[in-house]
């Protein structure tokens, strides 16, 4: 394989095989550590994680043509629900040993695999703690340039715009992975997509592009926005 760089979104890469396929990639910032089984590739002096988009919403937006991947080196992202680090870890990848990913995680189950992660990967801050209240987090978190939220819960938007108001900072962006089936089942998807970018909107943000994963995730948009 050769890797080449994203020709739209720094510190996102194509690994290319000799069938031709592009895949996404990170350059892994722990050399010889996998997260979630990973293919690792050498390539010019770096090593590349290949990046699954059936397992990671952001890489399946990047499929899905998001206009804007607003996480770059060196920044601070506010991860939500960030599960056993799978997508969390290609995003501290992308921002670098100068970044911090704060990975909130409300399941101590997985919050186990996202510590030992978190302790090859030291720009990854794991706090255990319920993303629906941002004020029990607040001595631990900085002022962030990101929030991403990834959290199965009825009021997705409200608890992404009240972690913003505390902690992102003003015009920074958000990155929301809404879940259709979290919030109603009776209800059709792309009407809670509405439902929810209303109530980004109604909390101060630009809704920038909402973009459908199927059919990487059935029932799954990412919304990009700015927070004005």
């Amino acid at each position: 394989m050769i890797v080449e760089p994203h020709d739209k979104f720094k510190g996102i890469f194509l690994a290319v095989g000799d069938d031709g396929i592009k895949r996404l990639a990170t350059r892994n910032i722990s050399p010889g550590f996998q997260v979630y089984g990973e293919k690792l590739i050498n390539y010019k002096g770096n090593e590349y994680r290949l990046w699954e988009p059936y397992r990671s919403k952001l890489a399946a937006s990047i499929l899905k043509k998001i206009e804007k991947v607003p996480i770059e080196e060196g920044e601070k992202v506010l991860y939500l629900g960030a599960a056993s680090g799978t997508t969390s870890s290609h995003v501290a990848d992308i921002v670098g040993e100068d970044g911090v990913v704060f990975c909130v995680e409300f399941s101590p189950r997985v919050m186990r695999e996202l510590v030992r992660i978190s302790e090859t990967k030291r720009n990854m801050v794991p706090i255990l703690a319920d993303a629906r209240f941002p004020e029990k987090y607040r001595m631990l978190v900085e002022m962030v340039d990101v929030v991403y939220s990834d959290v199965a819960q009825p009021e997705q938007a409200k608890l992404l715009a009240d972690n913003s108001e505390m902690f992102l900072k003003s015009g920074g962006y958000v990155m929301l992975a809404i879940k259709a089936q979290s919030i109603d089942v009776t209800k059709e998807p792309s009407e809670i997509f509405k439902e929810e970018t209303k109530v980004l909107t109604g909390r101060g943000f630009e809704i920038m592009q909402v973009v459908n994963l199927e059919p990487f995730d059935k029932a799954h948009a990412m919304v990009l926005a700015k927070f004005k």
